[in-house]
């Protein structure tokens, strides 16, 4: 008990620059004093004694204005910093190495008893002043929250989510995706093949008759090509995001509540805007490239020496 209660002073002390003394640490800090009676707390809650688990919380409650449910889970060396108005669940779990500021929610969109309605931070999470976390699902390790971001969706590792609703931001990823050497002689070769055949057929062979009967690339009904195929993941998480949103449109009043105003269904009208924007661009790539291959069918060669449209690295940035 006394080894983590140094550990816990010891984090404070390097996570807060305002702290002067150990001393001071164990005196003045009330997000110490709530974490210390939750442990508390939580012990007589696991054994079964939950009316004296919510009295000492309450007590806590009290003590520090920091509300911890007894049920929840709180790993080691969590620091709540200034912690006025914190808020903590029944299913909520924290991992080791968080940081949580004043005015924090950790809070649930379901009524119903027995599931797992608060979030899991894993180890490392900062949660910025603010913030509300609805919903019982995970923000991944070393994830940051930005102040009063509005969180209802799962956030990965060593993301950031701002916003209201929050939007995720990824680490970026330079690397851009670039043919394989095997992919780029045998194009090489299956061009310069094609002009070879180009110049020793006449234009009346049937082949060429059945390559003038099919559709024109630039047609709205002509078959997908390769690099269309390519953009349809976007299309697909669009579509499918659109019948998720529809879904919850129509179950939303039985299944959840919103008490901050905010449901799993609502989206930032920018992010809609972004992914039209996306899904307009992957199209007119897709017709670009049709158009390409049949000037390329035809004999003349075009040389592209842009990389291909990564349709759904840009959605996972814009979500």
């Amino acid at each position: 008990m006394f080894d983590q209660l140094r550990e816990d002073i010891a984090c404070i002390h390097e996570r807060d620059p305002a702290a002067r003394s150990r001393i001071e640490i164990l005196t003045c800090y009330p997000g110490l004093h709530a974490i210390l009676v939750h442990r508390l707390a939580h012990g007589l809650w696991r054994r079964g004694w939950y009316w004296a688990g919510r009295f000492v919380s309450h007590l806590g409650r009290l003590l520090t204005g920091i509300e911890i449910h007894p049920g929840a889970r709180i790993g080691r060396r969590v620091f709540i910093d200034h912690g006025f108005g914190v808020v903590i669940g029944e299913t909520a779990e924290i991992g080791d190495d968080c940081t949580i500021y004043q005015g924090v929610t950790l809070g649930g969109t379901r009524l119903y008893k027995g599931e797992k309605r608060h979030p899991t931070l894993e180890e490392g999470v900062v949660v910025g002043a603010g913030a509300q976390i609805l919903g019982g699902f995970t923000v991944g390790a070393h994830a940051r929250i930005g102040s009063n971001a509005v969180v209802i969706k799962p956030v990965p590792a060593g993301a950031t989510a701002v916003g209201n609703p929050a939007r995720v931001i990824l680490p970026e990823d330079h690397t851009a995706p670039a043919p394989a050497a095997g992919d780029a002689q045998g194009t090489a070769a299956t061009r310069d093949a094609g002009d070879g055949a180009g110049a020793r057929q006449p234009d009346a062979t049937p082949a060429t008759a059945a390559r003038r009967a099919t559709p024109s690339p630039c047609e709205e009904g002509a078959p997908p090509s390769q690099s269309e195929w390519a953009a349809r993941p976007l299309q697909e998480l669009l579509q499918r995001g659109r019948q998720e949103s529809a879904s919850a449109d129509g179950t939303a009043s039985q299944e959840d509540f919103a008490p901050y105003g905010v449901s799993r269904a609502d989206d930032d009208p920018l992010v809609k805007v972004l992914h039209e924007l996306i899904n307009h661009t992957a199209q007119q790539d897709a017709r670009i490239q049709r158009l390409c291959s049949a000037l390329e069918d035809l004999g003349q060669r075009i040389e592209n020496g842009q990389h291909p449209l990564d349709a759904e690295r840009l959605n996972r940035m814009v979500e």
